[in-house]
């Protein structure tokens, strides 16, 4: 899969639309970059843009942002609401697709060190990026903002990562570095700012100082006024989205609020936001309320609402979740192609996609099969009685049908990286000792792959077997069709991980696999007889 990293460049300004536009146009007109959010705050006077590229473009497209603002801006008339040391404040690189830490901190640092050369200016760098834990994260890093960046320069211990320590007035200083996906989270108040800054103190993690640390963990904030709509805001920054998730955040500022007498309104998100977030925020209020939600829009569309993310402007997912902009990038995926179109790619003069593949789309269809007989039972009066076990079925059938679709093209890749592997220079001995080691890493990969198909598969039998018992029995046949999908998954994966096998050199693991496998197809052939069994007598 391609490699793709995100950056986030904060500039200070959110007023000035040519200045906007033409940073705007600068990243779009970088080539192998694509310009995701464009994100500008009046108040705040701030923008943050957001676009993705490879390791090797996102460099050019931060450079050409950073050119394009640098006559423009100007940091001695700049006043806002959000603290800022410099015109371009901060620009982190973040990796998003088949990309690890490391490498984007190579990246931050050649981009903090091209940036410095060519603007003349002093880059300084965070989070990963940076090995000195007293400026590791930006509020240490931008503690006296613009108005002290001067006298700070001057001290040895804050000499910049890169170029000279030399303030330039109409500039300040840059922050570069590494991080997790940061959640920039505004929670709307009918309130005072005061009142604001006061929850803000109470949620962000440092607190009113070490000895008052505040209760969220992961969290930054301070409480600012809206002009442009009238409203206090409690902004956060949420660093780890695992450690406390936005939906956390915001059930904590109602608390506080209800305790001050004042409402909260909703609230809205900065540039864009991982899917997995929402998904959380969704699941969160659908335990909390007793809510069964399956289709991710639906859970999308849940969290919008609870979360009160349209209160100021129009939440558009398709415009504000980071993988919802990206799936052009995922055109040439099997999954996202027709079906005519996946089955002309199975039958042309290819050996991937093969068997592997449709044996994960097989799988899937029983899945699917099996999740549309429980949900034509649940919610009908006729078997009002069998909601309970329908709506405890129905999760754990939906996400298997999810899942399994990831493995079509999960098996594709597994034999184009065994093929890549094999492709690998054999002119020396060091060479082919590589090539033999990566090519046994792949086959590995090419067996675990489709075993994990056959243990996917084969963990529903249970659920089957209830749905046979009791489901709706207008849908025997579309069950009896689901139980052979199932059964054929199980068994195309276990010739393809036989097929694999005589490739593996290592012969204990071999004999454990190949035990493994027929355990799974057996498994299957059982199973499947017994729903199907148990269908043939049932006659209402």
């Amino acid at each position: 899969m391609p490699k793709i990293i995100e950056c986030v460049p904060n500039f200070s300004e959110g007023i000035d639309e040519k200045v906007i536009s033409a940073i705007s146009e600068s990243i779009r007109a970088t080539p192998g970059v694509t310009l995701l959010d464009v994100d500008p705050g009046k108040s705040t006077n701030r923008t943050v843009f957001t676009f993705v590229g490879s390791p090797e473009t996102i460099i050019d497209g931060a450079l050409n942002a950073a050119k394009a603002a640098f006559p423009l801006i100007d940091m001695r008339k700049h006043k806002g609401e959000h603290p800022r040391l410099g015109a371009l404040d901060v620009c982190p690189f973040i990796p998003v697709q088949d990309v690890t830490v490391e490498e984007c901190v190579q990246v931050s640092k050649n981009f903090g060190a091209r940036l410095a050369e060519e603007l003349q200016i002093p880059v300084f760098l965070y989070g990963a990026a940076s090995s000195q834990d007293y400026r590791k994260t930006m509020p240490q890093i931008r503690a006296g903002e613009y108005e002290g960046i001067e006298k700070k320069l001057k001290l040895p211990e804050w000499a910049p990562n890169f170029g000279q320590p030399t303030f330039v007035p109409s500039w300040g200083a840059t922050v570069t570095g590494v991080r997790k996906f940061l959640i920039a989270y505004n929670i709307n108040m009918l309130s005072t700012k005061e009142q604001a800054h006061r929850i803000a103190l109470n949620l962000r993690e440092k607190g009113r100082g070490e000895n008052e640390p505040g209760r969220l963990k992961a969290c930054q904030g301070i409480g600012w006024w809206l002009e442009e709509s009238n409203i206090a805001q409690i902004s956060l920054n949420m660093t780890d989205m695992d450690v406390t998730p936005m939906h956390i955040a915001y059930e904590e500022a109602c608390k506080d609020a209800k305790e001050l007498g004042v409402a909260v309104t909703g609230s809205e998100l900065v540039g864009l936001v991982p899917l997995q977030a929402m998904l959380d925020a969704a699941e969160f209020y659908m335990e909390k309320e007793g809510l069964l939600v399956l289709e991710e829009d639906q859970k999308v569309h849940l969290a919008i609402n609870r979360l009160g993310l349209s209160t100021l402007s129009p939440f558009n997912p398709k415009e504000r979740i980071i993988e919802y902009c990206l799936q052009n990038a995922d055109d040439n995926l099997l999954i996202n192609k027709t079906v005519a179109d996946f089955v002309k790619s199975v039958g042309a003069r290819s050996a991937a996609p093969g068997g592997g593949s449709v044996s994960a789309l097989v799988g899937a269809l029983g899945c699917a099969l099996g999740a549309m007989v429980a949900k034509l039972t649940y919610g009908k009066r006729q078997w009002e009685h069998l909601d309970t076990q329908m709506r405890s079925l129905l999760p754990t059938l939906h996400k298997s049908m999810l899942e399994t679709i990831e493995m079509i093209d999960a098996d594709t890749n597994a034999f184009n990286d065994y093929f890549s592997a094999m492709k690998l220079p054999k002119t020396s001995p060091e060479e082919v000792e590589v090539r033999n080691n990566e090519m046994q890493k792949a086959i590995v990969t090419a067996i675990n792959v489709p075993m994990g198909l056959a243990h996917k598969l084969n963990s529903l039998w249970d659920l089957f077997d209830t749905v046979a018992k009791l489901g709706n029995i207008n849908c025997k046949s579309d069950l009896q069709v689901a139980a052979r999908c199932v059964e054929v998954g199980v068994q195309g994966a276990v010739h393809n991980v036989h097929i694999n096998l005589k490739d593996l050199k290592d012969e204990t693991l071999n004999k454990q696999l190949v035990q493994e496998a027929n355990e799974q197809r057996d498994f299957a052939v059982s199973r499947r007889d017994f729903v199907l069994n148990t269908l043939i007598k049932r006659d209402n």
